[in-house]
């Protein structure tokens, strides 16, 4: 069983996407997929900028700036490199609602098609700040485009849902997962897209040494 954990709002969980839905395809497995909501405002400040890039507001630390603008312009290299559109967002959002939307597909979903139709649009279309992630009725209009049924999704947003939700980030921090993507297998836990050839080489058996920290970005 291979768990990929993720977050809407991680420009590395967007470039890593596609990588991880190769892996279904190249293994023939289904990776569970579990939302970890990142509260990026408790390390790397928070900020918010105008239509024109104008920052309006933000309590960062130039060394903050700087570990953003960086990981920006790294994640960026990846999505150009799959042909996909990363614009900076404009302020520190609320992907919880979205990442129950995963829940939910997760198990409504009538097959993988409709799962990976529900992340890579909301994926996409949030980095291209074209989805609104915070509002409800954004993502249910999401989940029905990607033929998932939404029947009872709002009694679940506002109830179990958010329960689980919220229950599965405290079992998270305690396992010691703290980053999107997280990837764990066969009792092991790595951090990081550049791990995905050891991935690999778990779902082949673990053939010879255990491979470099690499990032394939040859996509199908």
């Amino acid at each position: 069983m291979l768990q990929v954990y993720i977050d809407f709002k991680s420009p590395y969980a967007f470039v890593a996407l596609r990588p991880c839905w190769q892996l279904e395809r190249d293994y023939g497995i289904a990776i569970e997929w579990l939302p970890l909501t990142l509260n990026i405002g408790s390390y790397l400040g928070t900020a918010k900028v105008d239509d024109t890039g104008k920052v309006t507001s933000n309590n960062r630390s130039p060394r903050q700036w700087q570990a953003v603008r960086y990981a920006y312009m790294d994640a960026r290299r990846y999505a150009d490199s799959q042909g996909l559109l990363l614009k900076g967002t404009q302020k520190i959002w609320d992907s919880s609602i979205a990442a129950i939307g995963l829940l939910w597909a997760s198990e409504q979903a009538p097959n993988r098609a409709a799962l990976r139709n529900y992340m890579t649009m909301v994926f996409d279309r949030f980095w291209q700040r074209q989805l609104d992630i915070e509002d409800p009725t954004v993502i249910v209009t999401v989940l029905e485009k990607s033929g998932i049924s939404t029947v009872g999704f709002s009694d679940y947003l506002a109830g179990p849902g958010r329960f689980h939700h919220d229950e599965l980030q405290d079992q998270i921090l305690q396992a010691g997962c703290f980053g999107v993507p997280t990837f764990c297998i066969n009792g092991e836990t790595y951090f990081g897209r550049e791990n995905l050839p050891i991935i690999r080489w778990h779902l082949e058996g673990k053939p010879g040494r255990i491979p470099h920290k690499a990032y394939d970005t040859v996509l199908s």
